[in-house]
């Protein structure tokens, strides 16, 4: 038996909760403990930090490890944390896999290796790198398989990970037809499949969901409005996931085409939740015309984040 399969399964919607910085750029600490307690309040099941809409790659290791740290002491088991834990190295992987296991993260998340536009490995280095993390922990791995890798991995080879490798259970799936490919992974890896998650800002969400998603690592902002589509469908009502899913698409399309990474911190700095919604440079400032479409469709739905900190 798959190890994982015996431990918790995580379900719901997880989003990612961005790095909060000051307008020069440095770590907002206070203002990290605030987006998480927003994040909690606005429904999330559960976070994800350290993750690409966190700008893990801006990020210098002793940055990594305070945030890690602060955010889960501040959680402080109220909701489990995914930790990313991503990192060419297997080596390097796993130590930070084991650190996130030993401050308290009920999971990690890791991509495949890879550097640059053309350095990847095969399969058989793939494989050897999940399992060298496995042998480390003894908390689920969530394989994150997105683009941003350049790595192709099919459905068979990670229904084969998930049956041989002891904590290999979840997976964020969030490449072109991910419906499709979510539901080969189920038929092929059965019961070892514990977590057939949906991403990319849940902009494929209710294809994902018919398909056997069981979770949701969207975006940060509007945990409450995701949690209304993911809630009916697992009540069994598909019809009224939709009419939730019709009503927040243009917000969900918005920051999945137009805002990317700083929507989260645009809604939360509209609403209170923070004092700056900076991006860390090279990323330049999202367009005050962007962030007036971005508000303008926002505010018809009300979300939490624009009123829980005013």
């Amino acid at each position: 038996m798959n190890q994982a399969s015996i431990q918790t399964s995580y379900r719901g919607v997880f989003p990612v909760a961005p790095t909060i910085f000051d307008d020069e750029g440095r770590l907002d600490l206070e203002g990290q403990k605030r987006c998480i307690d927003f994040m909690i309040d606005a429904g999330s099941n559960g976070l994800c930090i350290l993750a690409n809409f966190s700008e893990q790659f801006a990020l210098s290791d002793d940055e990594r490890n305070t945030l890690m740290h602060l955010v889960l002491e501040h959680v402080a088991g109220r909701v489990p944390v995914i930790v990313t834990t991503t990192h060419f190295s297997s080596h390097q992987c796993a130590l930070r896999s084991r650190a996130a296991q030993d401050a308290g993260a009920a999971m990690v998340m890791i991509m495949p290796p890879y550097h640059g536009a053309t350095i990847r490995v095969g399969e058989r280095g793939i494989y050897e790198f999940y399992s060298k993390v496995s042998d480390a922990i003894d908390i689920p791995i969530m394989i994150q398989d997105a683009p941003v890798a350049g790595t192709a991995l099919s459905a068979p080879f990670l229904a084969r990970m998930a049956r041989e490798l002891a904590n290999v259970s979840y997976f964020k799936v969030e490449v072109p037809q991910a419906a499709a490919k979510l539901r080969e992974l189920i038929e092929l890896g059965g019961d070892a499949i514990i977590g057939p998650w949906d991403g990319e800002e849940a902009i494929t969400l209710m294809a994902d969901l018919d398909a056997g998603a069981t979770g949701a690592m969207t975006g940060g902002g509007y945990p409450d409005g995701i949690r209304l589509i993911v809630d009916a469908y697992a009540a069994g009502d598909a019809e009224l996931a939709a009419a939730h899913y019709q009503r927040w698409l243009p917000l969900i399309n918005y920051e999945n085409r137009q805002g990317g990474l700083a929507t989260p911190k645009a809604l939360m700095k509209a609403g209170g939740v923070i004092k700056s919604d900076a991006v860390r440079h090279p990323l330049l400032p999202m367009h005050p015309a962007t962030r007036a479409g971005l508000l303008t469709i926002a505010r018809r739905l009300d979300p939490v984040v624009l009123r829980w900190g005013k």
